[in-house]
């Protein structure tokens, strides 16, 4: 048996920025994950930062690469009815975004994570959460063949969507809300010249497109597609082909194609769990919520959430108050609850839902609307950007 005071389920970025905060205030954790760190590792997710994630990340202790090797966005580009428009973010709100590869923090979380002996536990399967609700929670899982045990004073739910911690929480005692969308992203990456210096969002009759970067050589790119699409439908040339033509023609002309090195297809949904607690089980990240990637908020809200629970254990740990304990989950809502409606939001002002020319032609007005009006410019860069909790 093992103890800790804090157990995490799930080596996700947002499960070991809360181990090196709460290390770096000299409480322990133990991080649990039921994949191999090169399957975590290999995983293309996003790739914009909030700069309050990007402090975050900075106080963890694993800035240096990221501030090095970043590329600092002070605006981005919608492109509508062959014209296009710049919200200028550093202007309208005086804060901008970070690009930097979701698979670099991974890389550069675990490297700082794994300094300290038996903090991270790869591979490990059958994890089962017990006592949330007492004051002495327990862990169980099997890792090489062998049942263990971790005692511990809180457990934090890391470990996403399909995870063991929600799961763990009785049904009655929280509350789900989920909306679905009627398509899907997909996503081809490849080591060509990004489009432009800054992302550019493109709404088309013929669908959505996203034209992305994750580094000066490396770009992700998206198309909308059906739900009922394959890889096997998309090899490259389509894929090329259907971008550049729900791009207007200045774009067209600049793009660089060439072979992709990794392509998929996501589905888009929005879901929020309420309460993000039950007992002392803390729900962090895409455990409780998921919004689509329109708003680029996933992991910008899982920083925040362990922002939030960071400090309120850290303030249990050093001053045994909970105050901070029993806030958490209406901190994190707060925040969460308007990222959701600004994911939601961008993602129908962007995308075709239907065939319908009047909707288009709404969608179309409010776009102008937006490149008109400093005040709609505002909203939608302060939303951008990051509000706060």
């Amino acid at each position: 048996m093992r103890r800790t005071q804090v157990a995490i389920i799930g080596a996700g970025p947002s499960g070991l920025m809360l181990s090196l905060l709460l290390h770096r205030h000299g409480i322990a954790s133990i991080v649990l994950e039921r994949q191999s760190r090169a399957h975590v590792q290999a995983r293309i997710r996003a790739g914009l930062l909030e700069w309050t994630t990007v402090e975050l990340l900075k106080e963890a202790g694993v800035g240096e690469r990221m501030m090095r090797e970043g590329l600092v966005h002070e605006g981005f580009e919608l492109a509508f009815d062959g014209r296009h428009h710049r919200i200028d973010l550093k202007d309208l709100t005086g804060r901008c975004v970070l690009i930097y590869g979701q698979t670099e923090i991974q890389r550069d979380l675990v490297d700082a994570r794994e300094q300290v002996p038996d903090a991270l536990v790869w591979e490990v399967s059958d994890v089962r959460l017990h006592d949330a609700a007492n004051a002495r929670p327990r862990v169980t899982y099997l890792h090489a063949g062998q049942r263990q045990e971790i005692q511990c004073e809180f457990i934090a739910g890391c470990d996403g969507f399909h995870g063991v911690s929600r799961s763990s929480i009785p049904r009655e005692a929280i509350v789900e809300y989920e909306r679905l969308y009627p398509f899907g992203w997909l996503g081809a990456l490849a080591d060509v010249l990004p489009l432009a210096d800054e992302l550019v969002y493109a709404n088309h009759a013929r669908g959505f497109a996203l034209c992305s970067m994750r580094s000066r050589g490396r770009s992700r790119y998206y198309v909308q597609c059906s739900l009922k699409d394959t890889l096997e439908q998309w090899p490259d040339d389509r894929f090329w082909t259907e971008l550049a033509a729900r791009l207007p023609e200045h774009h067209r002309a600049h793009l660089v194609t060439g072979p992709s090195i990794e392509k998929s297809i996501a589905p888009l949904r929005s879901f929020v769990t309420e309460p993000m607690r039950f007992g002392r089980l803390f729900l962090v990240g895409d455990a409780a919520h998921i919004v689509p990637p329109t708003g680029a908020k996933g992991l910008n809200l899982a920083a925040a959430d362990v922002r939030i629970l960071s400090e309120a254990l850290i303030e249990y740990f050093r001053n045994r108050r909970s105050t901070l304990i029993d806030e958490y989950s209406e901190r994190a809502l707060l925040r969460v609850w308007k990222a959701t409606r600004f994911s939601w939001w961008f993602t129908s002002l962007m995308h075709k839902f239907s065939d319908d020319a009047f909707s288009h032609k709404l969608q179309l007005a409010e776009l102008r609307y937006l490149a008109e009006s400093a005040a709609g410019s505002t909203m939608m860069a302060e939303n951008y950007v990051g509000l706060a909790g």
